[in-house]
């Protein structure tokens, strides 16, 4: 199962209010483990950063200005995060972002059904406790050491390790790869004591079938014998 961690930087709280995006991080899970694939861009947003969201990003108008803008890198940020599952920490605010800027470029929104919101998931498995991420990280003893400000690509990785301990934990993913490995052993024991073969039975072959099957009492597979000898 493929998910895409996803985080944004914006110079504002609302797309109404003409804020846009500045910033995008994803992160690619594969059966909810890291893959090392991720998207990263910054954005110009066509506007101003205000000094409130520099604060919060380190990001500023001079910065993002060389940048591209949001049309120029939709189209691989949308190749990146195909039809998979968004996991993202306060849906809603992204969300918002995103589609308004897919609207600009006169491109399909992505449903909201589409997002897997670990806010949501943390206040109902610590309901009354904060679930900010700075919290959730702290709670699940996730290295903050490094976030000095707001990036997307770092939080995109910091929530990464907080989605996994809200699943439940790192325990539960090495079952999960036990599991995996197991299940390759036998496949693997499989192919190597019955490897497949890479040509087609012969007419003497299909014969000595069919004179095997007539030992036995109504066998399943004289039907399949049959259409064999007329192909």
């Amino acid at each position: 199962m493929r998910e895409i961690i996803l985080d944004t930087e914006t110079t504002g709280l609302s797309p109404d209010q003409g804020h846009r995006i500045i910033e995008i991080g994803c992160i690619e899970l594969f059966n909810h483990l890291p893959t090392g694939r991720f998207f990263h861009s910054y954005i110009n947003p066509e506007r101003d950063v205000p000094p409130a969201s520099t604060a919060i990003t380190g990001l500023t108008t001079e910065f993002l200005k060389p940048h591209p803008i949001f049309s120029k890198i939709v189209e691989e940020f949308l190749e990146f995060i195909q039809d998979d599952p968004l996991v993202i920490h306060n849906a809603n605010f992204d969300m918002a972002f995103l589609n308004s800027e897919l609207r600009r470029c006169e491109l399909d929104p992505i449903p909201s059904a589409r997002a897997i919101d670990t806010l949501i998931m943390a206040r109902q498995k610590f309901p009354g406790s904060p679930a900010s991420l700075d919290a959730l990280c702290k709670r699940f003893n996730v290295d903050l050491s490094k976030r000095d400000k707001h990036g997307a690509l770092l939080d995109s990785e910091l929530l990464a390790s907080v989605y996994i301990e809200l699943l439940g934990g790192r325990q539960r993913l090495l079952d999960i790869i036990k599991t995996e490995e197991a299940v390759l052993e036998i496949e693997t024991s499989v192919m190597s004591n019955f490897p497949l073969r890479k040509f087609a039975l012969n007419y003497d072959e299909i014969n000595c079938h069919t004179e095997f099957l007539k030992q036995l009492s109504n066998p399943m597979w004289q039907a399949l014998a049959e259409d064999e000898v007329k192909i």
